[in-house]
């Protein structure tokens, strides 16, 4: 597990441990990372053309120490000051000293074969301002593109919800220094990062971190594991209440992500019944809830439709005593409070999975902090709450939140929650905590997504096909 940390907390450490060592190591220790990502990044150093967009503060400072080693291999620095007055004194005389060149004014002629961005660092707000928006903007259009190296984050980011509010540095590469920040993992800022590289310069926040990430490490220490003693009813057995006349390919979507899991028998109750066991034979059917006999967990709602019988379906599952992970319908049906009563008396762990408009419903809009607007309604609810989107968030009642660091835009099509969410009920009725349970199915649904664009256009029948394999990859 990889922690992300917000600004304040990073402020802190950093000023901790500068009490404790002589004075410019951070930065020094920044610089030597920086240069050695950026040398690994050319062809060759010697004759290389970096640029260096340096803006005031330590931010530019750190461009400007990691330009002066590079100069110092024979690479031919250039940097340029967008703030001469407030640019970094000491890492702008060693540039100087290494054979490094200064400007103060852009120019088309200066070349570049890989760009640093220094311009500004994580306690800045707000996109780029003039003239470093018309230079970056440039500088990406130019063929060939220069390697564009964002220093710590992306210029233009709001670092702490991940938020871009007006034009930002689009990097290749982002190294970062002590610790994740959100700007890197979520929101419309984490594309922007490119591929993230964390150095390390000794700090360690105190505080909890505000995000946490699940690796493939996590995921297989997680999933539960068979024994000589496993059997079909042990293993867990999982109830799905998904799909309608309308709709059953969301049942059958739903079910065969339930098969993909760790769960011994899968149990379906509704109106698609025909459909779900055509497809999947191994599946015991029944026509409601209330018959589909014992089972360790609950889903409910994926194209069940709002009708009669719909509620009659999230009324009794609510009522037992079981995990049970709502989806879609199941949540549109929470928001005219009909079920409150059900939410209110349980103490059995409860998972949601609404995308933007349906967490709209349900607790307003995620606005720019969408980890922070999961754990609100997350504690309002006392439910995990898996924020579906192209960084999904799950965050738990207790206030602990995690980022997902699988998926693709390609999942962005009808279908492929449900799912994710019959794999989600599986990991709960095969004994998972409901936290666990959310961060294993959004990584292995993630995962799966990456596999079927791999193989051509993605169809959530192909993600069904792909968690298969995704599980195979990371189970061992």
């Amino acid at each position: 597990m990889r922690g992300v940390w917000r600004v304040a907390d990073v402020r802190a450490a950093e000023e901790a441990l500068m009490r404790e060592v002589p004075e410019g190591t951070l930065m020094q220790r920044a610089a030597a990372g920086l240069a050695r990502r950026c040398a690994l990044l050319l062809d060759r150093v010697y004759g290389a053309h970096v640029l260096l967009l340096v803006g005031a503060g330590n931010n530019g400072g750190d461009a400007l120490f990691a330009g002066a080693l590079l100069a110092r291999r024979g690479a031919q620095v250039t940097a340029l000051l967008l703030s001469p007055d407030r640019a970094h004194p000491a890492g702008l005389a060693e540039l100087r000293r290494s054979g490094g060149l200064v400007r103060t004014r852009w120019s088309e002629k200066i070349v570049a074969d890989l760009v640093m961005d220094g311009i500004v660092g994580i306690g800045a707000t707000g996109g780029l301002r003039e003239p470093a928006a018309t230079i970056v903007g440039t500088l990406r259009a130019r063929t060939p593109r220069p390697i564009m190296v964002a220093v710590d984050v992306p210029s233009g980011v709001d670092v702490d919800t991940g938020a871009v509010d007006g034009p930002a540095v689009r990097a290749d590469i982002t190294v970062t220094f002590g610790v994740l920040k959100p700007a890197l993992v979520i929101g419309p800022a984490a594309p922007l990062a490119g591929h993230v590289e964390l150095c390390g310069i000794g700090i360690a926040p105190q505080a909890a971190p505000a995000l946490r990430i699940a690796g493939a490490e996590d995921v297989e220490e997680w999933w539960p594991r068979l024994s000589a003693g496993s059997e079909k009813y042990n293993r867990g057995v999982v109830g799905i209440a998904t799909g309608s006349h309308t709709y059953p390919g969301a049942a059958v979507l739903s079910t065969a992500g339930a098969l993909a899991g760790p769960t011994g028998m899968v149990r379906y109750a509704g109106t698609a019944r025909a459909e779900v066991v055509r497809a999947h034979p191994s599946v015991v059917g029944s026509d409601s809830v209330a018959g589909a006999g014992r089972v360790q967990a609950w889903l409910c709602g994926s194209g069940i439709g709002t009708d009669a019988d719909a509620r009659t379906a999230l009324h009794d599952v609510l009522a037992t005593d079981l995990p049970v992970v709502l989806d879609a319908d199941a949540l549109t049906m929470l928001v005219d409070g009909s079920a409150a009563d059900r939410l209110r008396d349980r103490d059995a762990p409860l998972v949601i999975t609404p995308h933007d408009r349906e967490f709209a419903r349900l607790g307003g809009e995620p606005g720019r902090d969408r980890a922070a607007a999961a754990r609100g309604l997350a504690a309002r609810m006392n439910a995990v709450v898996l924020l579906k989107g192209d960084r999904t968030i799950v965050a738990a009642p207790d206030g602990t939140a995690w980022v997902n660091p699988t998926g693709t835009p390609e999942l962005a099509t009808g279908g492929t929650g449900d799912v994710l969410a019959g794999l989600l009920a599986s990991l709960l009725a095969a004994g998972l905590p409901a936290t666990r349970a959310a961060v294993t199915a959004a990584y292995l649904h993630g995962l799966a997504g990456r596999i079927a664009a791999e193989r051509g256009p993605v169809t959530a029948p192909d993600v069904a096909t792909a968690l298969r394999d995704a599980v195979a990859t990371i189970i061992q």
